[in-house]
């Protein structure tokens, strides 16, 4: 992970020994903030933060060394009034799985290395401490189990005295017990009023503004829209202000794409951009340009640099700065774009939703009276969203014969807190039935082959894929990446972020047990392949060696590949590749009756070979 400097040519920051990436909550993010010169970041290796010029010098703790990488720091931001970094801190000396959590001040003066002094403390959880530049005042949020942050939790602002405390507190929206929101991405404009995301009423995330001498919330622009994401990664920034204005830009996500404007705070009015992305995530904005990053069909993810005109209505130019992938437009032949697809759920009378890529290749065409094999993958989360973006390891199938559908279930992010709240209680149900439904709405339709219908997924996705193999008999052979199969063993050993989330998903014991595919092999009629990182903490290890040992017994080909030094998410170029091939040979070898493309040896099946 490391912090890039754009200027003439993007330059690295940080020096080769050091990552910018921070353990809090598991899932990180906010590792870094800027401030003219000066960077400070979350080192992962010992988890303590740094400070550094961005021209020269080696970088110096600004935090104490604990011995150990038991702390953590999350989403800081620098202080104007005190000279002060202040940051959220993780604290897991006394206990790994039940860290406290705290809003902490740390002192940039050079010198010794100071104890951070705690600002905030108490809740369980908190994020987005975010400063005045005007006034002596901080925003922030903050929830407590057995909330998740987009179920239920609060704003509040509090007031620093003349020696750097918080004295005066203010809670802003949440705390009425009557209305249930989840606020969140605080920011205080240039002329210092506090702006925020939040979903009342409607259940759609707009944007709010706080009037200070009422202590009321009011309505800024409104839409059935989502205008920020779930909280899984500290540092989210889904809207900024233009230089000194009351001018934001923003973007939003309705109907499976995103768009981007401009709103004039003062006045209301909104002016939509034309830019080629049709995917939007983080933004971050100067006088009259900003960056953001984001990703279409056709182009893979990106940061670009996007310049306005003098009343910043449109744009005048763009330019991708960064790109994750720079050389894959030569490629394009071979994109298969997703269509966005609207398919009844099982539930009477809702819909679900998903992207289905065809194959696609320009060199090669199936046979007239072949349908395609199917993949459908499950996303992960389960509160996130997949969006119908360039994504190499989607065109890896569609390149060579496969449709592939990725299916946005009851219960996914994008389409407001109603959607999402379709799987409170119902995890295991309703987004196996959705993806379930989804395939069967292909085979009807005539689109892809009812005999090799597989399913893949990653985390909870591959929760999703373990239950619908258990419970379902649609899929024909399923691949598990860092999957879940004992619920009640992932509640037991999950981190504090995650220790309740699943009771509002699962419900009760018998729910636990009645849902957890480990308790159910007997109910598996098809092969299964599993990937596993040996360090992975979310999911341990034995959840996926539980279910091969138990398949293996059965008598059902089955696989397993465990890979040392990986955690939640493989990140090492050859261990994301390994398993994607080792995927296409497993289901190509047991279900899709056809020889692979690329040169793959394969691994060894139980009860196969």
């Amino acid at each position: 992970m490391v912090i890039v400097k754009e200027d003439d040519k993007p330059m690295d920051i940080i020096p080769q020994e050091f990552a910018a990436r921070t353990l809090a909550q598991e899932y990180g993010g906010g590792a870094f903030a800027v401030k003219d010169n000066v960077v400070v970041f979350s080192n992962y290796k010992d988890q303590r933060l740094y400070k550094q010029t961005t021209e020269t010098g080696m970088p110096v703790p600004l935090t104490p060394d604990y011995g150990g990488p038991d702390v953590s720091y999350a989403d800081g931001v620098f202080d104007p009034h005190f000279s002060h970094y202040v940051t959220v801190i993780e604290d897991r000396r006394k206990s790994s799985l039940n860290p406290t959590t705290t809003i902490a001040a740390i002192s940039l003066s050079d010198g010794d290395v100071q104890e951070p002094k705690v600002l905030i403390s108490g809740n369980d959880f908190y994020a987005f401490p975010r400063i005045d530049q005007n006034k002596k005042r901080m925003a922030w949020i903050e929830w407590s189990h057995p909330n998740m942050p987009w179920d239920k939790s609060e704003l509040w602002v509090g007031y620093f005295s003349e020696s750097g405390e918080l004295t005066k507190q203010v809670c802003v929206a949440g705390g009425n017990p009557l209305l249930v929101e989840s606020p969140t991405e605080p920011k205080w404009s240039p002329k210092g009023e506090l702006f925020f995301i939040t979903d009342r009423g409607s259940g759609f995330w707009n944007i709010y503004k706080w009037v200070e001498h009422t202590n009321e919330v009011i309505s800024v622009y409104r839409l059935d829209a989502e205008f920020t994401r779930p909280l899984w990664v500290f540092g989210i920034s889904s809207y900024d202000f233009l230089g000194e204005s009351n001018h934001i830009v923003f973007s939003y996500r309705q109907h499976g794409r995103s768009f981007v404007g401009v709103l004039d705070s003062d006045i209301g009015s909104v002016s939509l951009l034309d830019i080629p992305f049709t995917d939007l995530s983080n933004v971050v904005a100067g006088n009259d340009y900003f960056y953001i990053e984001g990703a279409s069909a056709t182009v893979p993810m990106s940061i670009a640099k996007v310049a306005l005109n003098e009343d910043r209505t449109k744009v005048t130019s763009f330019s991708i700065i960064w790109s994750s992938s720079p050389d894959v437009v030569q490629y394009s032949s071979f994109f298969s774009t997703p269509e966005f697809v609207e398919f009844p759920a099982s539930s009477t009378g809702q819909k679900a939703y998903a992207y289905f890529y065809p194959p696609s290749n320009p060199n090669f065409q199936g046979l007239p009276d072949e349908k395609p094999p199917l993949l459908v993958k499950t996303h992960g989360g389960p509160t996130a969203e997949t969006r119908g973006i360039l994504d190499l390891s989607v065109q890896y199938w569609t390149s060579r014969g496969w449709a592939y559908l990725d299916v946005n279930y009851g219960g996914s992010t994008g389409f407001g807190r109603e959607y999402r709240e379709r799987l409170l209680g119902k995890w295991g149900i309703v987004d196996v039935d959705d993806c379930c439904s989804c395939a069967r709405f292909l085979v009807e339709s005539g689109q892809v082959d009812e005999q090799r219908l597989c399913i893949t997924g990653r985390s909870a996705g591959g929760y999703t894929t373990l239950a619908s193999l258990a419970f379902r008999d649609t899929f024909k052979a399923g691949a598990s990446l860092y999957g879940i199969g004992d619920l009640s063993l992932l509640r037991a050993e999950t981190h504090k972020f995650e220790s309740h989330y699943m009771d509002n998903l699962v419900g009760d014991e018998r729910a636990y047990y009645e849902r957890s595919p480990i308790n159910f092999v007997d109910k598996f009629t098809c092969p299964v392949i599993l990937f596993q990182g040996l360090d992975d903490k979310v999911v341990p290890p034995d959840q996926a060696r539980k279910i091969y040992k138990a398949l293996k017994e059965k008598g059902l080909p089955v696989a397993l590949v465990e890979y040392e030094g990986e955690q939640h998410g493989f990140r090492k170029a050859e261990n994301i590749k390994f398993t994607l091939e080792q995927q296409m040979v497993f289901f190509a070898r047991l279900v899709g009756n056809f020889k692979v493309a690329d040169d793959i040896t394969p691994i060894k099946i139980e009860n196969f070979d």
